[in-house]
């Protein structure tokens, strides 16, 4: 788990609970962490002067510095060999870690800082959240959105795409909002809006019921574990004294990992493990493990 406070981000091995202090800027603070999905020791760090910084972790080596934002880089997403930094000014640019060249394609749209980026399982689709209320969807092919959303009255941070039915997006709006809103991104209709009563900060679904998690702000500073499609209110989670900022959702899908502006975490059993067959065979190599091996041997070409 990597965790940035102030100018430095720390390490935290689930294994032996072991905390390792990755780096420290003295000039600036770290504003977005991001690791590599398909290689997973490889992390995207966003800095406050407008840099992202990719590190190898396991040996503790600063790879590379993709720069072009003109402003703090506040979200990161990854897609396979990709990896998409949101800022301050506006703008989204999608990186090729691969290549020297690394900015391939910018998206803009937002009026506002993008505070929240998540790419689809399949890594087709582009959801963006910006302080201007808006929600973009865009895909690698073209440089306008397939669909810009208006819907939200507030920041959009929260972004989570359901993982048993691809075209289910979950959105969380800021104070003035309050919402949590599902969308139909094929076709960018709103399928349903709930009112939660407090802004929402972060959203993670299940990946083994019918379920969701959102983390929330004033007043109470609580998670919330929902029911789909019904959002039945399954359970109130509170302990922290300030806003929930982001959530994490641990490997094998049970634990739910809560930071918060009060600078503690929190670790949550939420969610009961998938059952498992023993009759399955075993699956071939996936695309995404081909895909970081190939990630892996251009890192080290570039380093």
């Amino acid at each position: 788990l990597s965790v940035a406070l102030g100018g430095s981000v720390y390490l935290w091995n689930a294994t032996t609970s072991s905390i390792q202090e990755l780096l420290t800027f003295e000039d600036k603070d770290v504003t977005s962490v991001s690791f590599s999905p398909t290689s997973p020791q490889f992390l995207a760090v966003g800095t406050e002067d407008c840099q992202v910084q990719l590190w190898d972790v396991e040996r503790n080596v600063h790879i590379r510095t993709l720069e072009g934002h003109a402003g703090r880089v506040g979200s990161l997403a990854w897609n396979g060999h990709m990896v998409t930094s949101g800022s301050f000014d506006s703008e989204i640019h999608n990186h090729d870690v691969r290549i020297a060249q690394h900015h391939v394609s910018t998206f803009a749209k937002h009026e506002g800082e993008v505070c929240g980026l998540k790419w689809s399982l399949d890594g087709t689709t582009l959801a963006s959240g910006g302080n201007d209320n808006q929600l973009n969807l865009w895909n690698t092919s073209q440089s306008t959105p397939l669909f810009s959303l208006n819907e939200h009255t507030a920041a959009v941070k929260a972004l989570a795409w359901c993982p048993w039915q691809p075209n289910l997006l979950a959105t969380g709006g800021g104070t003035a909002d309050r919402t949590i809103k599902f969308w139909n991104t094929s076709t960018g209709v709103l399928q349903n809006s709930i009112d939660t009563g407090s802004q929402v900060c972060s959203l993670q679904w299940s990946r083994h019921q019918k379920e969701i998690v959102s983390s929330h702000g004033f007043s109470k500073n609580q998670l919330c574990v929902w029911k789909y499609p019904s959002m039945a209110k399954i359970a109130e989670l509170t302990g922290h004294s300030a806003r929930v900022l982001h959530m994490a959702l641990s490997p094998d899908g049970t634990t739910v990992i809560s930071a918060s502006a009060d600078e503690s975490l929190r670790f949550w059993k939420v969610f009961e493990p998938r059952v498992r067959s023993h009759s399955k065979k075993a699956a071939p190599a996936s695309s995404k493990s081909r895909s970081g091996r190939n990630l892996r041997s251009a890192m080290n070409m570039i380093r």
